[in-house]
């Protein structure tokens, strides 16, 4: 009976990595898209975020917490310090041409896939990494204290 149970495990473990090999390139490249979507319609770095988050927590369900964290050569907690400095000072931006916090501004020429580019994209790509950095600093602190 045991044998048949490790037998099964593994295979279990083989089609969750094949799927998570797929899927994390996918997950990755579907939540830029809702970043970069963000600004115009619904979406944005939080939902992005999330995603991405995801693609990271399926990934160390795969394989384990210690190799996904070797993914990033870096402790996810980073991101949230760049993330924090990053909206903030696309929030501060418009301070110095004298206009109110958080006032939107753009450039004058549009890049050809995202569109107009402007101090609302900094700021949700801030708001992205931030919850990046937040959600996976949660879960894998509580999966090495598990």
């Amino acid at each position: 009976m045991k044998k048949y149970q490790n037998k099964h495990h593994v295979l279990d473990t083989t089609i969750l990595r094949t799927a998570t090999n797929y899927l994390l390139p996918l997950l990755i490249l579907f939540s830029l898209f809702v970043l970069l979507r963000g600004h115009y319609l619904s979406g944005g770095g939080f939902v992005g975020g999330l995603i991405a988050s995801i693609a990271f927590v399926l990934h160390s369900f795969a394989y384990s917490t210690k190799q996904t964290l070797a993914l990033f050569q870096f402790s996810p907690m980073r991101l949230i310090g760049i993330g924090l400095s990053l909206s903030i000072f696309s929030a501060l931006v418009p301070v110095f041409i004298g206009l109110p916090v958080m006032t939107g501004v753009w450039f004058a020429e549009s890049v050809a896939v995202i569109g107009a580019v402007g101090t609302a994209l900094f700021f949700d790509i801030g708001v992205y990494l931030v919850v990046i950095g937040v959600v996976l600093t949660i879960l894998f602190t509580i999966a090495e204290n598990v």
